[in-house]
């Protein structure tokens, strides 16, 4: 039997400042189901959500986590998010694909890739 991932989950400080990001920037919705220190961000075409839980006061910034987001044109994505201030590190390419690294406002790692992604 075959598990898909349902979502990941981030602990963070800010939850409705993380859940912005997400929002403006990888245009994902949140779920209706919403209450304080939890959200879940659906990024609709059945791929997988992102819940935001509030982090324990005692928690540390950053994870050892990275969210791959799938992305057709690695550059243009890259350059359209970086007119609106998300920096990203170098494009990598490797055979057919590329990808590019960057970090959301908490501090956890997060992919661009065209590695699997068909081509319209």
């Amino acid at each position: 039997m075959q598990i898909a991932v349902s979502r990941v989950i981030l602990y963070v400080k800010d939850v409705a400042n993380i859940a912005a990001f997400y929002q403006r920037h990888f245009s994902m919705t949140p779920l209706p189901d919403a209450t304080d220190g939890w959200i879940e961000l659906s990024s609709g075409e059945g791929g997988c959500n992102i819940a935001l839980h509030k982090a324990a006061s005692s928690q540390k910034s950053g994870a050892a986590i990275k969210i791959v987001f799938g992305v057709p044109d690695v550059d243009a994505f890259k350059n359209a998010r970086e007119a609106e201030g998300l920096a990203f590190g170098p494009v990598h390419r490797h055979g057919d694909f590329a990808f590019a690294n960057s970090k959301d406002p908490a501090g956890n790692s997060i992919q661009v890739s065209s590695r699997g992604v068909r081509k319209l």
